[in-house]
């Protein structure tokens, strides 16, 4: 009895994009759309005879689209959220202290 082997194409490597950006960018595109409309039902006004939250909710993230996919033109994958990351922990601004996430030695004698 024969064993059949299909071979299946794979690339692990391959980004998920959809209009140049990837997943984590478009989840923070629609965290911007939610903080937009927030602000906007705040205001109450209206801006081109529409009501000004669905203004901000729309026409924001559909600007903000084409500026983040220049903002991260030519960077490496994951960079947004990276760039997030760095900007939100605290920075150590000297070489003597002692570190807090690495507790074991790193070089073992």
């Amino acid at each position: 009895m024969a064993l059949d082997v299909t071979p299946i194409y794979r690339n692990l490597r391959t980004r998920v994009t959809f209009f140049g950006l990837e997943a984590e960018d478009l989840f923070a595109i629609l965290a911007v759309a939610v903080v937009m409309n927030i602000c906007g039902r705040f205001l109450n006004r209206e801006m081109f005879g529409l009501p000004m939250n669905m203004v901000l909710q729309y026409l924001v993230p559909i600007l903000s689209v084409p500026a983040l996919m220049l903002f991260k033109y030519g960077k490496q994958r994951g960079y947004l959220l990276d760039w997030v990351l760095f900007h939100t922990k605290p920075h150590v601004y000297s070489a003597l202290e002692r570190d807090r996430e690495l507790t074991r030695e790193y070089i073992k004698d």
